[in-house]
């Protein structure tokens, strides 16, 4: 049946609540979230990646504190290029360790010519500045315009949340 949602069990439902605060840092941490969800470990992993083929969840992967770590300054450095090129152009800038996403977004003729998106993170504006302009080395003659808009204030960044 196309398009049908899947189905979650309570077995579902108890994993996604014991990770959508993100995973524990102990060195099982699927074994830790199998404990408090109720399961096996080995079935807490399966049902995990059934849920990330189905697309019920996005994915799962570390989100750092950069504030925390000394990364006080977040550039989001906005690029516009080539719709054709903007795909493996995202690619490449992903590639960069600096980079901590990055994707393609829609433009919004006469008001926002920018397609590409990547944020960068520094100790300092001057790192945000270098780690575009390294970004802007690599794109090369591709970028006909860009611009970096800079954080003012920390904002809680949370995914879905299931309630009790």
């Amino acid at each position: 049946m196309t398009g049908a949602v899947p189905i979650l069990d309570v077995a579902d439902r108890r994993l996604i609540r014991a990770t959508q605060g993100g995973l524990p840092l102990v060195p099982r941490p699927y074994d830790a979230v199998a404990r408090a969800a109720a399961v096996p470990a080995a079935d807490a992993i399966r049902r995990l990646r059934r849920m990330l083929e189905l697309g019920i969840i996005r994915r799962i992967g570390a989100v750092p504190n950069h504030y925390a770590l000394g990364y006080r300054h977040n550039g989001m450095s906005v690029w516009d290029v080539p719709d054709d090129e903007v795909d493996a152009l995202g690619a490449m800038v992903a590639r960069f360790d600096f980079v901590s996403h990055c994707y393609r977004r829609p433009r919004h003729p006469l008001a926002w010519p920018y397609n590409l998106f990547a944020m960068v993170h520094g100790r300092d504006r001057a790192e945000v500045d270098g780690k575009v302009a390294a970004i802007a080395d690599r794109l090369g003659a591709s970028v006909r315009g860009r611009d970096v808009l800079y954080s003012v204030r920390i904002l809680k960044k949370t995914g879905l949340r299931l309630g009790g």
